[in-house]
C-alpha cells in the first residue's frame, strides 16, 4: 500500500513541475508588469523595484530562485499588496476558505443524499421531477452568477442577510457563501445518489426485503447505504473544488 502511494506521488511530481513552470513563464512573458499603473513611474524607481523583486534577472535565474523558495515553503512577496508576502495572505485567507468549504461540503452531502433519495423513490411524483430540474439548473449556473443573485434577493431586497464581509462568530455572514458553494455540489451528489439508488432498488436482495414485509423506510435506508459508494468517491474532488471555489466567493 505504501509503495503504491509513493508511486502515485512520484508520478505527480513531473506534472506539478510542468504546471509550475508553465504558470511562471506565462506570467513573466505576459504583456505589462506588476508595477504598471495609470500614472507613469520614474525610471529610477521602476529600476529599483525590479531589482528588489529580482525581475531584472534573466528568466531562467528567476525561475531557479523561485523553485528554491518553493522547496523551502516560501511563495515569495506579493506584487499587489507590497507589505505582505504570499504566505501571509495564505495564512489569513486559508482558514476562512477551509471553514466555508467544510460547511458547504457538509450541507451538500446532507441535502444531496436527501434529494437523491427523494428523486429515486418518487420518480413520477412532482417532487422527483422538481429535484431533477433543480439539479440541472444548479449545475448550469456558475457560482459567480449565483452569488450576486443571492446578494440581490436576500441582502438588498429582503435585507435579512449581509451581502459582504465575514465574521467567524456571526452565522449570518456565512449563509450566502456556503449556499453559493454548496448548490452545485448538492446537484452532483443528488444525481449520483439517484442513479446509484435506482440500480440498488432494482437488485434482487431489495426484492427479498420487500417480500419479508420490511417497512419502506427501512428498505430505503438499507439501499442508501449501498448506494453511497459513488458519493464517497466524489467527496475528494468535491472538497478540492469547494476549497478553490471559495476564494472567488
Amino acid at each position: 500500500m505504501l509503495r503504491q502511494v509513493l508511486r502515485r506521488v512520484g508520478a505527480a511530481v513531473p506534472t506539478l513541475f510542468a504546471i509550475v513552470m508553465i504558470a511562471f513563464f506565462l506570467m513573466r512573458l505576459a504583456p505589462g508588469g506588476p508595477f504598471d499603473s495609470e500614472r507613469p513611474v520614474d525610471p529610477e524607481i521602476m529600476q529599483n523595484l525590479r531589482r528588489i523583486y529580482r525581475l531584472d534577472l534573466p528568466l531562467y535565474q528567476q525561475f531557479g530562485l523561485y523553485l528554491q523558495s518553493l522547496l523551502k515553503g516560501d511563495f515569495g512577496p506579493s506584487f499587489h499588496w507590497r507589505d505582505f508576502s504570499v504566505n501571509d495572505l495564505f495564512a489569513h485567507a486559508f482558514p476562512v476558505s477551509l471553514r466555508l468549504g467544510a460547511e458547504a461540503l457538509a450541507v451538500a452531502v446532507a441535502l444531496g443524499l436527501a434529494l437523491g433519495l427523494l428523486a429515486a423513490t418518487r420518480r413520477e411524483a412532482i417532487a422527483g421531477r422538481a429535484t431533477d430540474a433543480f439539479a440541472i439548473l444548479a449545475l448550469a449556473v456558475p457560482n459567480f452568477v449565483v452569488a450576486p443573485l443571492l446578494q440581490l434577493v436576500f441582502g438588498l431586497t429582503l435585507a435579512v442577510l449581509p451581502v459582504g464581509g465575514y465574521d467567524a462568530d456571526d452565522w449570518k455572514t456565512q449563509v450566502l457563501p456556503v449556499a453559493t458553494l454548496a448548490l452545485p455540489q448538492i446537484a452532483v451528489i443528488a444525481r449520483l445518489t439517484q442513479a446509484a439508488l435506482r440500480d440498488v432498488l432494482a437488485a434482487p436482495h431489495i426484492r427479498t426485503l420487500r417480500a419479508f414485509g420490511l417497512p419502506t423506510a427501512t428498505i430505503h435506508m438499507h439501499a442508501l447505504r449501498a448506494a453511497v459508494l459513488p458519493v464517497l468517491s466524489y467527496l475528494g474532488p468535491a472538497a478540492a473544488n469547494l476549497l478553490t471555489g471559495s476564494v472567488v466567493v
